[in-house]
Formats: structure tokens, sequence, C-alpha cells
């Protein structure tokens, strides 16, 4: 059996939280999780657990955040941006499920709602993961058109509906990386293999009928980490907050590597 030790410092210290309690009638209560590397007292992450008027709040888990920066600790931070489902910065775990802050309802949530980051990333501060490496991951599949043609200004470059409509279901992706968050293969091998969303994100190029790169978009992901440490476990579809599906795009791009093999 396989024997997984954390670092040291990843432990939740539970003797460490503070508790901000409310006289409201109609309350509930945030657990959070705390990490703050430059405090030098707290070496350890911690859970703060907040219990909030939701007379006095908005409807979401966010709405629920800002308040708690606003008038509790304005040193909780976290990132959010939109505030409509479409900007995809308020990626968190909440209630154990990777979602968004901004259409997560409260109401949703049952008992105590237990706010994390998103799992297995390096943690900035608070709520905000390091997403370098997802980045740098999407920048590697060239996500733009490529194209022999140079770009004219005056002309656009045209689809027909049908053409058009095979990338429904892949230009929705926000990039939250909720989906590659929730993928136990991304959890171990985050560094090779490229994860659900940018795997998505990939066949997103290679189904578009303007870009003429698509023999090339298949060679750089024949590779047995980037594309095949993919194993269905679907994780990816279940966490979207789009309501895509990352597994179907990633067994696409492993049917057309297998057809031009045939």
């Amino acid at each position: 059996m396989a024997e997984i030790r954390l670092p040291k410092n990843s432990v939740i210290d539970k003797k460490a939280g503070k508790v901000f309690k409310s006289r409201a009638k109609n309350k509930k209560m945030f657990e959070i999780y705390r990490y703050d590397p430059e405090d030098a007292q707290k070496t350890n992450p911690y859970i703060d657990k907040f219990e909030i008027d939701l007379d006095e709040c908005g409807p979401m888990v966010l709405d629920a955040l800002i308040k708690i920066k606003s008038d509790h600790d304005s040193s909780l931070t976290f990132r959010r941006s939109c505030r409509e489902g479409i900007c995809g910065s308020c990626a968190m775990n909440i209630d154990g499920t990777n979602t968004l802050a901004c259409t997560k309802s409260i109401s949703d949530c049952k008992g105590s709602v237990k706010i994390y980051p998103l799992p297995h990333m390096p943690v900035v501060k608070d709520l905000v993961p390091d997403l370098s490496v997802f980045y740098a991951q999407h920048k590697s599949i060239k996500p733009w058109i490529q194209s022999s043609e140079p770009e004219n200004p005056n002309q656009e470059r045209l689809q027909s509906p049908k053409q058009r409509e095979k990338l429904d279901g892949l230009y929705e992706c926000i990039l939250c990386a909720c989906c590659s968050t929730s993928c136990p293969s991304y959890w171990w091998n985050g560094d090779k293999y490229l994860g659900p969303a940018v795997l998505l994100q990939a066949y997103r190029w290679i189904a578009d009928s303007r870009d003429e790169a698509t023999a090339q978009r298949l060679d750089d992901l024949e590779d047995p980490f980037k594309l095949y440490r993919c194993h269905t476990i679907m994780n990816c579809t279940s966490a979207c907050p789009k309501g895509l599906n990352p597994a179907k795009a990633i067994g696409n791009i492993k049917q057309a590597i297998a057809a031009r093999k045939a």
C-alpha cells in the first residue's frame, strides 16, 4: 500500500484558528483555510471561523467572503473579478467541491461552509493558489490560430455553421482550473501531464477549421505524460462549473492520433 506523507508545514494547525461570533438570528458559519508564508508565528495553515448574518449578506459564497474581508478580517486573501462566472478568478474548493464562489449559492451549503483553495496546488496566501505552471502549460499548446496565410485586417477567416458548431463545448472554458485540480492524474503528475483544462483548450484549436497546424499540434501532444496520463476518472467533467466535458475532448484527441495511424 502506498504511503503518502505531506510536508510538515502543510498540516493544518487545529489550535491556531480564531472564531468570530455573531448575535444575528439568521446566521451561518464559514470555516476558511488561512495560510500566510510571511507570518512567522503561524508556520502551518489554520482554519478561521466566521459567523455571518445572512440578512446582511448577498446570496453567494463570494458575497460572504467579501463581507468577511470588509467587516471582520481585512487580511483575508482571495481572487475575484467579474462576479458573473465568466472570469474564473474565484475558483476554490467549497464544501469539498471545486467551483466558483460567485456562482455557488450559500443556500446550497448544508451546515458550516468549508472553504479551501484549489487542491494540490502551491498556496500563495489563504485562498490564492499558485497557477504559474497551469498558465505555462496553457501557453505551451499555442492557443491561437496558426495559418500559412498572413492576417488580413480587411478579411475575416470564415467558417460554415457546421464548422463553427464543432467549437461548442470548448470555447466556453474560462481556465478556472477547477477540472485540472480535481484530477488525481494531475495531482501526481502536474509537472508533466497537461491536465483536463489545457487539453480541452488544445482540442479547441485542433477542432477549429481555420487552424492549419493540426498535425503539429497532435505531434506535440503524443506523449506518455502530456496526454496519456488521463485515465478517464471523470472528476474533471463533474467539477466543471460551466458544464463542459474535458474528458470527451481528451478522448477526441486520442481518437485523432489513432485515426492518422490507421
